[in-house]
């Protein structure tokens, strides 16, 4: 299932008439109708884990398939070319402009086995902003001329827990048709989840399009609250990729499993199936307490009492009273 999207990675959405005014479909890449699929998560959830063996399994099922790590750490593909470093395009393009030389595809685009591949990077910690590195590195995507690429689907990989608007480009300017969250059996990784859902639905209020998939349990150790959240939300099980240690063994090692004739080519031939047909849904995100009950009290200490502190706790003793500075006018007769 295709759908055409509009708007542009420059320009921000202004509501429905605005985005009806301005250029051609991001999604229409080519001559191919592309699926362009953002995928969030919690940082360290697995998400470039999931991505990687994702898309080689698409590629040998003979998708034309890009990968983007969108990710400030710059590990997306990691896992798809073995543990090696992807020169990223921010990094790159700022030798290139410095040296005085053209930015090129084969400066930045790296492939394995049908699968297309690249870093946007980000700055280095306490030396800029990871979002605005984002929209810098979609504006050089779109000069090398990334709308007429022809590819069967585009696969981005967004950090869930941040919230600046870099990170959220893909649903705030409906860069994509749908959305994928990535989450386990714990709070935190579903509080993510749930973000994502609710910026979905915020923007969706506001005229955009961007839906949500579906969500991928990683590391599901059958404790069910990834599947009750599912549920909830209203939003379907795309695959169940389970706690399992020669899974762990083989990604630490920065082995691909979803390749067709291992012991894990079903479950990504699956996943690849319901990413490819899942429909953009419009979720319904949970009040947190509501997330909360999804869990045992004993998981997430829902015993606890918040008491208010006081001033006295504070300072450590009771602080004299002070005068008032205000100046208090007498009202006019």
């Amino acid at each position: 299932m295709t759908t055409h999207v509009e708007g542009s990675f420059g320009a921000p959405r202004e509501g429905a008439a605005a985005r009806e005014a301005t250029g051609a479909p991001v999604a229409a890449l080519g001559k191919r109708e592309t699926q362009i699929i953002a995928i969030y998560g919690k940082g360290g959830i697995g998400k470039s884990f999931t991505l990687a063996n994702l898309s080689f399994m698409m590629a040998q099922q003979g998708k034309k398939v890009l990968l983007i790590g969108c990710d400030p750490k710059s590990d997306t593909t990691s896992l798809l070319f073995g543990g090696r470093a992807c020169p990223t395009i921010i990094a790159t393009s700022a030798k290139k402009k410095e040296a005085g030389e053209e930015l090129a595809v084969g400066d930045v685009c790296f492939k394995r086995e049908g699968v297309y591949a690249m870093e946007l990077g980000g700055p280095e910690v306490g030396r800029g902003c990871g979002g605005r590195g984002i929209i810098h590195g979609f504006e050089t995507l779109e000069r090398l001329g990334f709308n007429d690429w022809g590819f069967d689907y585009v696969l981005l990989d967004f950090l869930g827990d941040v919230v600046c608007g870099g990170f959220g480009l893909p649903i705030a300017r409906d860069m994509c048709q749908k959305v994928i969250v990535v989450g386990a059996n714990d709070l935190q990784s579903l509080y993510v989840a749930n973000n994502v859902c609710s910026a979905t639905q915020y923007f969706r209020k506001l005229g955009g399009h961007v839906g949500v998939a579906g969500i991928v349990i990683n590391k599901d150790d059958m404790t069910g609250e990834a599947r009750a959240f599912a549920e909830a939300a209203e939003i379907p099980v795309l695959a169940a990729i389970p706690a399992d240690e020669d899974i762990r063994r083989k990604s630490a090692k920065y082995e691909i499993i979803g390749r067709p004739g291992s012991p894990w080519a079903p479950l990504f031939e699956e996943l690849a199936t319901n990413v490819a047909a899942a429909p953009p849904l419009a979720p319904k995100p949970l009040e947190h307490d509501a997330l909360l009950a999804l869990f045992k009290g004993d998981a997430v200490g829902r015993d606890v009492t918040l008491v208010p502190a006081t001033l006295e706790d504070l300072v450590g003793e009771r602080p004299a009273k002070k005068k008032s500075l205000e100046i208090v006018y007498d009202r006019p007769a």
